[in-house]
Parts: structure tokens; sequence; C-alpha cells
């Protein structure tokens, strides 16, 4: 009875020894993959700056009008100018139709 007294507390420590153990090494893999996503979200971060440098480069006023006038030929583009927009007069609304309000649906009332 005395050999179980001991057995079984020894047990239960190397059983608990175990499972610190096991948690201690998913810790460790778990920290290990939050400092990789941060290093890929960082790598993502200044990818995505380098890109809106190159596009706002590319998107240049000057550089723009040079390539529409190197190829005026093909695309046949033309400077945008105030005359080439209407005015609100000029767009043409849907006509007014019948009233909604309720002396008018009514009708003949006597």
């Amino acid at each position: 009875m005395r050999i179980l007294a001991y057995l079984l507390p020894a047990a239960i420590v190397m059983a608990l020894a175990w499972w610190a153990y096991d948690e201690n090494y998913r810790t460790k893999q778990a920290l290990e993959a939050v400092d990789d996503l941060h290093a890929e979200i960082g790598a993502a971060r200044e990818a995505l700056s380098v890109l809106r440098a190159e596009w706002a480069y590319l998107n240049r006023p000057q550089r723009l009008s040079d390539l529409v006038e190197l190829n005026f030929e093909r695309l046949q583009l033309l400077p945008l100018a105030p005359s080439q927009f209407g005015s609100v007069e000029q767009v043409p609304f849907p006509p007014e139709g019948p009233s909604l309000e309720p002396a008018a649906l009514q009708g003949d009332s006597p």
C-alpha cells in the first residue's frame, strides 16, 4: 500500500511535467509563427509602399501627356477642354408623370 502511495504522486508529477513541457513547446512554436507573420506583414507593407511609389511615378501628368503625344495616331486621344463638358440644362430629364396625390387619385368625386 505504501508503494502505491509513493508511485501515484510520482506518476502525477511526471504527467504534469510532461504536460508543462508540451505546453512550453507549443507556446514557442506559436511565438515563432507570430514572428514569421509579423515579418511577412512587414514585407507586404514594404512591397505595397514600393508599388504605390511606382504607381505615382508612372502616373505623372507630364509622362502621360508625352505618351499620348507618342501614340496619338493609334489612340486618337485629345486633351480635355471645358467645352467638352455639358451643363445641367442639357441633361434630358424624364417628363413629369401624373400626380399621385390623394385628390388626383379619387378622380370624379361628388
